[in-house]
């Protein structure tokens, strides 16, 4: 279940971001790499986060991700392997909080969906989730908070 939607203008964030492209299946393996190899960038050229992990998917398909692993920074990362400069988009955005498993996310993100659908947003084809509070933070997934971000293209 997720917290009532809010609609708010977000005024983009610099980032810094590794893309992957990979069968839904390997999502955990590409995860975990990514986190890894970015916060290793990051800390090395001496730039904390300015927020939580975050994953933008650029293209849903239900075969394919296509999407970026990013962590909010306050200054331009210098691109390093597989990681680059990169922005979560500026815009009005449609933002959720899910509360449990990342196992849940898939329902949480049906629920805020339909509830797009039925307040009449009509979404972009992207959408990120920041990772605000889990497995690092508590053991219990109830006590793990995923932010849901969509940006909209205007009302139907």
């Amino acid at each position: 279940m997720i917290d009532t939607p809010e609609i708010v203008q977000f005024a983009g964030q610099p980032a810094a971001c590794i893309r992957v492209t990979i069968p839904r299946a390997e999502i955990q393996q590409a995860m975990g790499a990514a986190i890894t190899e970015l916060m290793t960038a990051v800390t090395a050229q001496g730039i904390s986060p300015a927020g939580p992990i975050f994953s933008h998917h650029l293209q849903m398909d239900p075969a394919i991700f296509d999407f970026e692993v990013g962590v909010p920074v306050d200054r331009q990362v210098a691109s390093v392997g597989r990681v680059t400069a990169g922005q979560l988009p500026a815009g009005i955005i449609a933002r959720a909080i899910y509360r449990g498993s990342y196992d849940g996310l898939g329902s949480a993100w049906g629920e805020f969906d339909d509830w797009l659908r039925v307040a009449g947003y009509m979404p972009a084809p992207n959408l990120w989730e920041s990772y605000v509070a889990g497995p690092e933070s508590s053991s219990d997934p109830s006590n793990w908070r995923t932010e849901l971000n969509r940006p909209l293209i205007g009302q139907i």
